[in-house]
C-alpha cells in the first residue's frame, strides 16, 4: 500500500516536516539493546501516531526478536492511529496484536513502558497487551485521548490505570533502567525444575488439637506472606492487577530470583480474597506457563470474599478460572500453606499434588465456627468441631492432603 493510501492532501508535506523535526523516518524506531529488542515511539512525529510504515517497523522489530529469541520492550508515547491513513492505519492494530500473539506463542516476553501520552488503539494493543506493563508517573494513559473524552479525570493517568489493575508498576523515569535490568533476566531465566518449598518461619512444634491449630494460624505474630517472600527471594519484581478493572492487595504476585533462577509467585496475605485477586493469580500462573517458569504459591486466607460486591464482581467464575488455570498448568507449581487454609478460596491457589504446610497453619473445608453454625451446633462445640475436621498439619499429612510439613 502506498505512503498516502487515501490521497490525503498535504500528508506528504506533514511527513516531511516531521522527519525534519525528529531526524527519523517514522514515529517509531527499533534497535537491539543488550539482550532485548526495544521499540521506541517519538511523539514529535505526528503525535507518535501509527500508520502502515510504522506497522512495518514494528513488524521488523518483532521479527528480529523472534529470530534471536529475545524479549521485546515497547517504549510508547502516542496519540493512537494516524487519521491521514484512515482504516489502513486502524488495521495496524490487528497487525500489531498478531505480532504480539506470535511472540507469545514461542514463549518470549513483551514488556511495555507507557510514557506521556499513551492513548488510543496503541494503548489497547501494544501497550495493554504486554505481559508486564510499566508506566511513568503522571502520564496520560487511556483508550480515549484528551480531545475525544468528556474531560479530565484521574482514571486517564498512569496512577489511575494502576489502581484499575491495568498497570503493574508506576516507575520514575530515572529508575526504569534498573527495573528493566532486573525484570528482563527474570522473565527469561527459568527452567522446569519445581520451586523448592520455603522454610517455615514461625512455630516449629505441632498443635495438640484442632482448635490450637486454628488459633496459631490466626495469631497476629505469625509470619505473613511478605516475610516469606523476603526470606525466599534474593530479588523480585511485583506484578499487579487482573487486567479487568481490579486490584486485590491481599494477593501478592510477581516474579523473583531463588537459588539463581526465576520463580513466579502468587501469595495470599491472610485476607478474604476478592475476584480481582483470583484473576490476578490466574494471570501470573498463565504467564509462567507460557514462559516455562516454575510457580510458588503461598496459601493464607480465611476464605474468599463472600459479600454482595464480590458476588457482583464474579467471585465464583474468578475462583473457577483459577482452579482451571492451576489444573491445566504445564509447569510445576509448589504450594506452602502458611496460615489459614479456608475452603475453596484457599484450595484454588493450591497445587493439586505438590502442597506442603507450615507447622502453624491449618487447611479445612470451612472454618470451625462456620461448620458449627451450618451443623446447628452450640458455639461451645466449635473447638470439638475443629478436632473433627482433621485440619491440623499432621492430620493433613495422614490424610494424604499435603505432601509434608515444612521445616525451619
Amino acid at each position: 500500500m502506498g505512503a498516502n493510501p487515501l490521497g490525503w492532501a498535504g500528508y506528504g508535506a506533514q511527513l516531511g516536516r516531521a522527519r525534519s523535526v525528529t531526524g527519523g523516518d517514522e514515529a517509531v524506531s527499533w534497535e537491539r539493546r543488550g539482550d532485548a529488542v526495544a521499540i521506541s515511539f517519538d511523539f514529535r512525529f505526528l503525535g507518535g501516531s501509527v500508520g502502515t510504515a510504522t506497522g512495518d517497523l514494528i513488524e521488523e522489530a518483532f521479527a528480529e526478536a523472534g529470530s534471536e529469541g529475545l524479549p521485546v520492550v515497547s517504549v510508547i508515547a502516542t496519540g493512537g492511529s494516524r487519521m491521514q491513513e484512515g482504516m489502513a492505519s486502524l488495521r495496524q492494530l490487528q497487525r500489531i496484536s498478531h505480532l504480539c500473539a506470535r511472540h507469545a506463542e514461542v514463549g518470549l516476553p513483551h514488556v511495555s513502558v507507557l510514557c506521556d501520552p499513551t492513548t488510543g488503539g496503541i494503548w489497547a494493543s501494544l501497550g495493554a497487551g504486554a505481559d508486564v506493563v510499566l508506566a511513568v508517573p503522571g502520564a496520560q494513559v487511556g483508550f480515549a485521548g484528551s480531545r475525544v473524552r468528556p474531560g479530565p479525570d484521574p482514571a486517564y493517568t498512569s496512577e489511575g490505570q494502576f489502581e484499575a489493575g491495568a498497570v503493574d508498576l508506576v516507575v520514575e523515569p530515572a529508575e526504569l533502567g534498573g527495573v528493566l535490568g532486573a525484570l528482563l533476566p527474570l522473565l527469561m531465566g527459568g527452567d522446569l525444575r519445581p520451586a523448592s518449598v520455603p522454610r517455615a518461619l514461625g512455630l516449629t512444634d505441632l498443635p495438640a488439637d484442632g482448635w490450637a491449630a486454628v488459633e496459631r494460624a490466626r495469631a497476629a505474630e505469625r509470619p505473613r506472606a511478605a516475610a516469606y517472600l523476603d526470606d525466599y527471594f534474593t530479588a523480585r519484581v511485583p506484578f499487579s492487577g487482573d487486567r479487568a478493572g481490579g486490584v486485590d492487595p491481599g494477593m501478592l504476585c510477581g516474579i523473583g530470583l531463588h537459588e539463581g533462577r526465576s520463580v513466579v509467585y502468587a501469595a495470599q496475605t491472610g485476607t478474604a480474597n476478592t475476584p480481582a485477586g483470583f484473576r490476578t493469580a490466574s494471570r501470573v500462573v498463565r504467564l509462567a506457563d507460557r514462559l516455562g517458569l516454575p510457580v510458588l504459591t503461598l496459601v493464607d486466607t480465611p476464605g474468599a470474599a463472600n459479600d454482595a460486591a464480590a458476588e457482583r464482581a464474579g467471585v465464583g467464575p474468578a475462583i473457577a478460572g483459577l482452579f482451571a488455570t492451576m489444573a491445566s498448568a504445564r509447569v510445576p507449581v509448589t504450594t506452602l500453606v502458611i496460615g489459614e487454609g479456608g475452603s475453596g478460596g484457599a484450595l484454588a491457589l493450591a497445587s493439586p499434588d505438590q502442597t506442603w504446610i507450615a507447622p502453624d497453619a491449618y487447611f479445612s473445608v470451612i472454618a470451625p465456627e462456620l461448620a458449627a453454625a451450618i451443623l446447628k451446633r452450640d458455639p461451645a462445640q466449635v473447638a470439638a468441631t475443629a478436632d473433627q475436621l482433621k485440619l491440623r498439619p499432621q492430620d493433613l499429612v495422614d490424610l494424604g492432603i499435603v505432601r509434608g510439613i515444612a521445616g525451619p
